[in-house]
Formats: C-alpha cells, sequence, structure tokens
C-alpha cells in the first residue's frame, strides 16, 4: 500500500514512522515532510491546502491511503474535492468532510452540535459586531475567570482566560475587531470551568469507533503553566486521573452520542475525533472538538499503539473497523517538547540540531526541522523543533527518561519545560 501523510510537523512523523513498521505498507510519502519523516519516507514539496497539486503527487504516486494530518486542509474541504474528483474518489481519504470539519473549524457550530444532542458542556454565547452589548450582558452574567474563544481556525492561540472584567471586555472588542483575523469575527464567550483537562482520541470509520489512549497536554510556555499559550510543550499518556468510572461516563455522555449526532446529520467522518475534556469533581464535560490527532498528543499516544496501524487507517477507509483488534502498551509514556528561543512569540531560524544520535530508550520525533543541504545536518525551522517520548510502567520513570534525553539535545536557544508530568506524579501521591 502507498500511503501519503499531509502535513509536516511531530505528529505526520509520528504517523510516518508508525506505518513505517507494517509489513502492508510499500511506500509512505509526507507533503511537505521535516528532516525527521525523510528518515521513514520521501518528502514532497506540496503545500496541503493546494489540493490539485495533492491530486497530482496522488495520480504520480499510486497513492492508496490519505492521511491528512492538521485541520487546515480538513476545514477547507479536501476530502469533499476527493469524493467529487472522477480520479480520486476512489483513493481512501481519513478525515471528515467539510461540513464534519466545522467542529473544529467553527466554535460556534460545535457549540450547536453539542447542545442538539446533550453532550455535557460549559455555558456560552456567540458575539458578533451586531450583538456585541448582548455579548457584554452575558460576560458580566459570568464569574472570573473569563474565558473568549475566537470562533474560527486560530492556530491554537484564539483562546483567552481572563480575570478582569473590564479588561475581558477590552480584550472581546479586540477580538471581534480583528486581533486574530477573520477566526475572531465572531467570539464565543464561555463559562469557566474549574476542572483537570486531557484530551481523548477516537477513530470512527463512521459506524463503529475505537477509544484511543488518552492523554495530557502542557499549552503554556512556562513551568508551572505560566506564561503564553503554545500548539503544545508536551504530553503524557495515559491519564491517571481518567478511571474506569470517568471513562464510562465519557464514553456514554460524549462518545456515543457525537457519533449518533455525525450519523443523523449525514456528516461523512472516517478519521480521528479529538475531544478536549474536562473532569470536573469526576464529571467530564467537553471543551473542543478537533478533527484531527493532536501535536505532541500524536508523538505521545501512537507509541503506545502496538496495533498494525496501516491496518487500523485501511479498515477505517473501507468502513470495517469493527473487524480490526486495538492493542494498547500499558506503559506510560511521556514527551517532551524542545522549541526555539522565543517562542511563541518572535524566533529565529536555522539553529543547528546536535545530538539526536546520543538518546537511547526514546524516540525522537521532528517536528520543526530542515536538512541542510550543504552539510547533511539538521536545522531549525520552526517555534516547535523536536519531540522526545520515552516509555516506562511507571510515570516517573517514563518522565526521568524523555527529560534525561531532551538535555542531550542541542541548539542555540533551545528551550523546553522540565515540569512535564510532575503534577501527575503529585496527583498519585496525594490520591
Amino acid at each position: 500500500m502507498n500511503i501519503l501523510i499531509l502535513g509536516g510537523g511531530g505528529r505526520e512523523h509520528a504517523l510516518a514512522w508508525k506505518l513505517k513498521q507494517s509489513k502492508k505498507v510499500k511506500k509512505i510519502f509526507i507533503a511537505p515532510g521535516n528532516a525527521g519523516t525523510l528518515t521513514v519516507g520521501k518528502n514532497l514539496p506540496v503545500d496541503s491546502t493546494d489540493f490539485n497539486e495533492v491530486k497530482k503527487v496522488c495520480v504520480e504516486n499510486l497513492i492508496d491511503l490519505v492521511i491528512v494530518g492538521s485541520e487546515t486542509p480538513l476545514v477547507a474541504g479536501i476530502v469533499d474535492f476527493f469524493h467529487n474528483d472522477p480520479v480520486l474518489k476512489e483513493i481512501n481519504i481519513i478525515g471528515p468532510d467539510k461540513v464534519g470539519a466545522q467542529l473544529e473549524g467553527s466554535k460556534a457550530f460545535a457549540k450547536t452540535f453539542m447542545n442538539t444532542y446533550q453532550i455535557p458542556t460549559a455555558a456560552h454565547f456567540t458575539v458578533n459586531a451586531e450583538n456585541i452589548s448582548d455579548g457584554i450582558e452575558f460576560l458580566h452574567q459570568q464569574t472570573s475567570p473569563y474565558v473568549l474563544k475566537a470562533n474560527g481556525l486560530a492556530a491554537g492561540k484564539g483562546v483567552l482566560i481572563i480575570h478582569d472584567i473590564i479588561e475581558a471586555e477590552k480584550e472581546l472588542r479586540l477580538m471581534i475587531e480583528g486581533k486574530f483575523g477573520q477566526a475572531s469575527s465572531q467570539v464565543v464567550i464561555e463559562q469557566f470551568l474549574d476542572g483537570i483537562e486531557l484530551s481523548l482520541f477516537v477513530l470512527t470509520d463512521g459506524e463503529s469507533y475505537k477509544i484511543l489512549p488518552s492523554a495530557k497536554d502542557y499549552k503554556r510556555i512556562g513551568e508551572g503553566d505560566t506564561g503564553l499559550n503554545t500548539g503544545g510543550m508536551g504530553a503524557v499518556s495515559p491519564v491517571v486521573f481518567a478511571d474506569q468510572q470517568f471513562m464510562q461516563k465519557v464514553e456514554a455522555l460524549i462518545v456515543k452520542p457525537t457519533l449518533f449526532g455525525l450519523k443523523e446529520q449525514n456528516i461523512h467522518y472516517k478519521g480521528f475525533i479529538f475531544i478536549g475534556l474536562m473532569n470536573v469533581n469526576g464529571e467530564p464535560y467537553v471543551i473542543e472538538y478537533n478533527v484531527r490527532l493532536g501535536d505532541p498528543e500524536a508523538e505521545c499516544i501512537i507509541p503506545r499503539i502496538n496495533s498494525d496501524f496501516c491496518e487500523l487507517m485501511a479498515a477505517t477507509g473501507n468502513g470495517t473497523l469493527s473487524e480490526t483488534e486495538l492493542e494498547i502498551d500499558e506503559r506510560f509514556a511521556v514527551t517532551v517538547m524542545l522549541v526555539s528561543g522565543g517562542y511563541p512569540g518572535e524566533f529565529k531560524r536555522g539553529k543547528i540540531v546536535t545530538g539526536i544520535n546520543n538518546t537511547k530508550d526514546c524516540v525522537v520525533f521532528h517536528a520543526g526541522t530542515t536538512t541542510d543541504i550543504e552539510t547533511e545536518g539538521i536545522k531549525t525551522a520552526g517555534g516547535r523543533v523536536i519531540a522526545v517520548t520515552a516509555k516506562d510502567y511507571r510515570l516517573d520513570g517514563a518522565r526521568s527518561k524523555a527529560m534525561a534525553n531532551a538535555e542531550k539535545i542541542l541548539f542555540d536557544g533551545r528551550y523546553f519545560r522540565r515540569d512535564i508530568g510532575l503534577d501527575l506524579i503529585n496527583y498519585v501521591a496525594k490520591n
């Protein structure tokens, strides 16, 4: 089987790395890929939102299966493009159609969907330029802190949590005026949920589903969850506070109603559903939906999947997921993200990366890297550069391995959080 993965980050490297282990895979192509994906497949200089170029690549390389890594091409309608094309419609593509992708592409759409199917979520109100006075009135009905979410895609940075009501009003107006571009022309004001956050991943073929490992990611740049939001500074899987009783509630109250709703609304959905959850005193609430695997969660959960990943993907595309087995590694996985100095603000690219070959007992996934043609070395090419994942039967063991290996990888300005997973270790000690 020839497989095309669309994207160029750590998630796509993890997908390619896992697929490479299957005997059913003939060739793997990654568009555009990075320095890491070069070790497991062939990189192609193609923009995943240029659908005609994607079609050309599929035809030239006899692609059997396409996995869409990021949300952008999904929201833009790449699945619909494949289904409506006489050549591409025979190729299985992993991801939802354009309507289904609105679960991530529009916070307002997602909230309406949750309300329709009585899926537990925070109280909310959608604001635009026309009803901003109503929005401010709703804001004043809430208690601090105040949650403002850009309705559209904002690269993981369109969520503000503000403690002062005056500042919240000011930020609401700035968002409506274009602080996050078109993404915040509508803003969803939400009730703040006080609990512990986690991510759940579901794989569905539109009929049946498999619940993949849970994970907890760390969004803030600073240790102790301080500073600006990022695309993700690390992750831990499984989540120790998501016990069997809690997960049974999640499946009954959230997973099953979500899949029922997708089917009832005739939404074509074959792929991953990322459900951002809040555990509030043992009760699950949906914070958000994403329509693909998370990053860095993918780098954390994929190494815990023992099953043939190519079989899982093929079954998802063929509608035979119920006939496959999902085997999960019992060990903990801890992922630490190494980022460029200055990230998530301004940072410099082109820094030489060394020490990857000195790592052991871990997996190194490339997120923002490129290969230097002259030296054949690796250079930084993004804010998030490298993800280091280690496994162990003990959480503190996996954490120690990940941290020790992260220390070995060097580049000018390198930074990583040294407290990833520490909160969960403390949680276990207290409970």
